[in-house]
């Protein structure tokens, strides 16, 4: 067929349509592990998949979709293996699932599809402490003799009579006794989070072997990708840092010659000073600094106190090492849920999500925080089930505990956002993608901006190679503008409103801009 002139014409203006709107929109990039975005699971509470009330990891394979549209690059699963403990923070089989959650078969045809969809997976290590059921400590409370006595912290009553009383509250536990009476005998026990989790002897070659294997296990005949070190600052008590710090230097140099490439993320709650000697052994360590001021700086209205924060915190990591993951969260499974800690203001869970993407670091979020659920202490509050659809359609719903705020009268479902414009779930997606597709926003170093601002206002570049952006974030309910630097002229994204006018970005309440050079 001859193409008369007139649709030559059309052929033409469609390919430059089509050409011109490919170029509107950037690549979205995987940044995992350095800056990439990673899903914390509760399985317990996420999918139930056989009915049974209980979330499973089948249920979890079945929502990877999930994951994937979020636009998370991993996962990591809070503890896995067999415990007597909802939690599982107590662990009585290493090389175990836990049988609520299925079978190791259940868990490697999970891995295979996770991959499948590039998505990485990070399992909770707890090697700090077991269960006080685990063989190891049943078989060490049989006598000063027995073979595994030594797997564990024993002394006898009279010996640490002064220091049973004596443990003050820290960050990461409340709990004010360290010393156990098992029941019987003159010996006590250590255990530093309560007496169901005696802490494991590392001064004992054997234990730290016992850890190593469990850590090949994991890597090399199950297949996962990392691992998430749960009280990493105490293997050893607090009076023994260094011993700490060399610990995680040789269980990283044991992990990393089974695995190179495998990704070390640790628990050390504490200040900067006190966090960053482990970084040789755990490059990536959470940044717990960035939670608490990410809070306090909407409370206080106090736009620079995050950022000035953050740029503190990464300039003295770098002082020690370049070679660092900053891995920043917005709330985790042992924090209030953010809406509640940001008054229940959806304005201001939408603007945090927008301040965490736009930050650098490789940011972590907790499951159901795109969906606004809300939970405060006890911590079983923090961790309801996660709403997919309303109840009576919702057949994968969770049932094992009855929960107190995440309920339908409170929270949106799911499947409800998704069809909802300015839903939590499309907005986390919206901030997601773009900072996903802008290598400035993704890699970017960090650099304050320097000139008059207003009380209210964050205000930062971000820049990589040949890609640099200017960040304004308004953390009041107040209306307020700053003037434009020149050369960034092109908006790639707006929130609240926010826009460029003339030589003046205008900041309503709770808005943020992202100017591109």
């Amino acid at each position: 067929m001859k193409l008369k002139p007139f649709h030559i014409i059309l052929l033409i203006l469609t390919y430059i349509a089509v050409s011109c709107s490919g170029n509107k929109e950037k690549k979205v990039e995987n940044h995992w592990p350095n800056a990439g975005i990673t899903y914390e699971i509760f399985i317990q509470s996420f999918y139930d998949s056989n009915g049974d009330g209980i979330g499973d990891i089948n249920g979890v394979k079945k929502k990877l979709d999930h994951v994937k549209e979020l636009g998370a690059n991993a996962i990591w699963f809070m503890p896995i293996m067999a415990s007597p403990s909802y939690h599982k923070y107590d662990v009585t089989d290493y090389k175990s699932i836990h049988p609520d959650y299925g079978t190791m078969e259940d868990f490697k045809a999970f891995l295979d599809e996770a991959h499948k969809y590039d998505i990485k997976v990070v399992i909770d290590m707890i090697i700090n402490h077991t269960s006080n059921k685990h063989p190891w400590f049943l078989e060490s409370q049989k006598g000063r003799k027995n073979p595994y006595r030594d797997y564990y912290v024993w002394a006898q009553k009279d010996t640490i009579a002064a220091y049973i009383d004596k443990k003050t509250i820290t960050l990461d536990s409340d709990n004010i006794r360290q010393w156990h009476d098992p029941g019987f005998g003159e010996d006590y026990y250590y255990g530093f989070f309560y007496g169901g989790m005696p802490d494991l002897n590392f001064d004992n070659p054997k234990v730290r072997e016992e850890i190593y294997e469990i850590g090949r296990f994991w890597l090399e005949e199950v297949g996962v990708d990392g691992f998430r070190l749960d009280a990493a600052k105490h293997i050893f008590p607090d009076d023994r840092p260094q011993d700490n710090h060399s610990f995680w230097k040789e269980f990283r140099d044991k992990m990393t010659a089974i695995k190179p490439d495998i990704y070390l993320v640790g628990e050390v709650y504490d200040k900067k000073e006190i966090v960053a000697p482990y970084l040789p052994g755990l490059p990536a360590l959470f940044n717990f600094d960035f939670h608490y001021t990410l809070i306090e700086s909407f409370k206080k209205e106090d736009g620079m106190l995050l950022a000035k924060k953050q740029k503190e915190v990464l300039d003295f990591y770098n002082g020690i090492t370049n070679e660092f993951i900053d891995a920043t969260f917005s709330s985790n499974h042992d924090q209030p849920r953010l809406l509640n800690s940001l008054d229940e203001n959806p304005r201001k869970l939408k603007q945090a999500i927008n301040i965490l993407m736009t930050m650098p670091g490789a940011p972590y979020l907790y499951y159901g925080e795109e969906i606004g659920m809300l939970g405060k202490k006890p911590d079983e509050n923090i961790r309801e089930p996660f709403l997919w659809d309303m109840k009576a359609n919702d057949k994968g719903r969770t049932s094992w505990m009855i929960p107190t705020y995440s309920k339908d009268d409170m929270v949106t479902p799911l499947a409800i956002q998704k069809s909802m414009s300015t839903s939590y779930f499309n907005h986390y997606k919206e901030i997601i993608k773009i900072r996903n597709s802008n290598r400035a926003l993704a890699l970017g170093k960090l650099e304050l901006y320097e000139g008059e601002l207003p009380k209210q206002l964050m205000a930062f570049f971000r820049n990589h190679d040949d890609q640099e952006v200017f960040v304004v974030h308004n953390l009041s309910g107040v209306s307020t503008e700053l003037d434009a630097p020149e050369e960034f002229q092109t908006e790639i994204y707006s929130f609240g409103e926010a826009k460029k006018q003339g030589d003046k970005i205008i900041l309503p309440a709770y808005s943020s801009i992202v100017l591109e050079y």
